[in-house]
């Protein structure tokens, strides 16, 4: 059982940056919309989804839990820490929580900056730490088996 405050939504704001967990996310257009700024001249995002298959064996659906609040604060700190690489940035990082079918997205990462090469790298690190750092968890259903065996999984 995870701690109080686990799988609730939740959202962070900060100077140029939006961290949030919920069980449904913004539209591809909206995050957009919310990283433009006339100053930067590239937008890079990246849509995480649920693929119907894993090692063989086929994916019916994913259901993602979250410890929120350390999760946001884990969040946070990836912000700042992309930040002490390439400070002019804004970003928005939204996770899912709850059940995510094959085909929809689970994680939405927008980032606006002065150019494309920095604004793909802060778009695949904070990815990158946000799947390894972030205290958020998967459980993979499959299709044939018993509820009783999807398999909870680390988020990477």
């Amino acid at each position: 059982m995870l701690p109080p405050g686990s799988s609730v939504e939740g959202v962070v704001e900060l100077s140029g940056a939006v961290c949030s967990i919920s069980y449904a996310l913004d539209t591809v257009e909206s995050t957009i919309k919310r990283v433009s700024d006339d100053r930067f001249g590239a937008i890079a995002t990246f849509i995480g989804t649920t693929r119907n298959s894993f090692q063989g064996k086929a994916v019916t659906k994913l259901e993602y839990q979250a410890y929120t609040k350390l999760a946001l604060k884990t969040m946070t700190q990836i912000i700042v820490d992309a930040r002490n690489r390439s400070p002019d940035f804004r970003a928005v990082v939204q996770h899912r929580i709850g059940v995510v079918g094959v085909g929809e997205p689970s994680i939405v990462i927008a980032v606006a900056s002065p150019h494309r090469n920095e604004a793909f790298r802060t778009c695949e690190f904070i990815l990158e730490e946000v799947k390894r750092k972030a205290q958020i968890w998967k459980r993979e259903y499959y299709e044939g088996k018993d509820e009783s065996e999807a398999e909870w999984k680390s988020n990477v």
